[in-house]
């Protein structure tokens, strides 16, 4: 345990150099870091990081030898400059516990710009929130475990532990960055990975699955559309007969721990749907993708069985459809943070210092990064980080009081993780 006087300090150099870890965050939003785009943003964080005296890695990410381990999500685009970054703290004398500061520095698409109140890259702070494309999910979490760090080491010590910092892609789409650091070797005894979680701790989070699906239709004519057969209209109902499975896995609720109060938990999105050639043309074909959820514990290949016999049914149909799967992403499992370990219980003191309340923890039906630690590294792995609004969609923003009780939080855990000494 840390002393209150040490506490202070730490929590003290936090709010002395909030400004400019508003500033870098606002720097980091500017880059468009958006999929196989995350270069600039990578370059700015490296250097960051180096500045720091950390030790430095960069590699690219490599398809093919990711697709040896099960958590590999397929990847649709060519991983040609495609790079994580990793910064690595070791003190002169390692006597500490170990620790993953981890966060994704790719964003989703910014959608139609005119829907925006201004430009989804311009990261204004106004009343208080920083907005802008990925201003919350979640280039102020990597931006504060930066911060946290400085700010121990601001205020007289140096943490006893080793530290890697992980800027990571593809989590928006594959997982495949955080999967690349594991199997690059980086391991340690607990994560933090400060996502926008509404300042709380997420306990478990569903699977998840991408596939495009692609109906066949046989073109003709529409002044004989009934010698034809509309490939779109029978896309609609390839999508009721998913919706079908969809709402039995979440009748199934009751019987998924953490699962069980929520009204809703496995959501199947239609994302994309394109189709057909020509306007007088009955259409001969139709994509669209589809974003699944699935219980922690069910393996992805047995959900993918069952999604597959579900569209293969509709060939016995009275009207026969065809319709093929192909996964395009996320072919990830969920996971549960299960309770009482030990870095659970440092973030509930830490938590319970800045915040002045104790720490909750929900459920999510959404996909973190923090399966992979939690599923094929045996390693804690607490995703907690500031409340956001509007991830995703226009005008995203984040809190800025909230990121600073978050990087307070995330110094104090670093203090009493990893153990301090007096900086020479």
């Amino acid at each position: 345990m840390i002393s209150e006087e040490q506490s202070r300090r730490i929590t003290d150099a936090v709010d002395a150099a909030f400004d400019a870890q508003l500033a870098f965050t606002q720097e980091l939003v500017k880059h468009p870091s958006l999929r196989t785009q995350e270069g600039s943003a990578q370059d700015l964080l490296y250097s960051a990081m180096a500045r720091r005296g950390l030790a430095m890695d960069r590699w690219g990410l490599d398809a093919d030898e990711l697709a040896t381990h099960e958590g590999f999500g397929p990847a649709t685009v060519s991983y040609d400059n495609v790079t994580n970054v990793v910064g690595t703290y070791t003190p002169a004398a390692e006597r500490g516990r170990s620790l993953i500061l981890n966060g994704h520095v790719d964003v989703v698409p910014e959608g139609p710009a005119e829907a925006w109140s201004r430009s989804p890259w311009d990261a204004p702070i106004i009343d208080g929130w920083l907005y802008g494309r990925g201003a919350g999910d979640m280039k102020a979490g990597l931006a504060a475990n930066l911060f946290a760090f400085d700010a121990v080491r601001a205020a007289g010590f140096e943490p006893a532990g080793r530290i890697h910092f992980q800027s990571v892609v593809e989590e928006e789409c594959t997982g495949n960055g955080s999967l690349a650091a594991l199997m690059r070797g980086y391991t340690a005894d607990a994560v933090i990975i400060p996502e926008p979680e509404e300042d709380m701790l997420v306990r478990a989070n569903v699977g998840v699955l991408w596939f495009r699906v692609r109906v066949s239709g046989s073109p003709t004519h529409p002044r004989e559309m009934g010698a034809g057969f509309n490939a779109i209209d029978a896309a609609y109902t390839a999508m009721a007969a998913l919706r079908e499975v969809e709402e039995k896995w979440n009748a199934d609720r009751g019987r998924h721990r953490w699962f069980e109060d929520l009204e809703h938990p496995i959501n199947f999105n239609f994302g994309r749907i394109n189709g057909g050639d020509w306007p007088s043309s009955v259409p001969a074909w139709c994509e669209f993708d589809v974003r699944a959820a699935i219980y922690p514990g069910t393996p992805a290949e047995q959900a993918w069985a069952e999604l597959q016999e579900c569209l293969a049914r509709l060939a016995g149909g009275e009207t026969p459809i065809h319709a093929v799967a192909t996964r395009t992403g996320f072919f990830a499992e969920g996971y549960v943070l299960e309770p009482g370990s030990e870095a659970e219980a440092l973030l509930e003191r830490t938590h319970r210092q800045v915040f002045g309340r104790e720490l909750e923890s929900f459920t999510t039906p959404g996909y973190l990064d923090g399966r992979v630690f939690t599923l094929y590294a045996g390693t804690p792995a607490l995703v907690y980080g500031p409340v956001s609004e509007a991830i995703h969609g226009f005008d995203e923003r984040v809190s800025v009081e909230s990121v600073r009780r978050i990087t307070k939080s995330i110094a104090l855990f670093i203090a009493g993780w990893c153990g301090l000494d007096e900086r020479a």
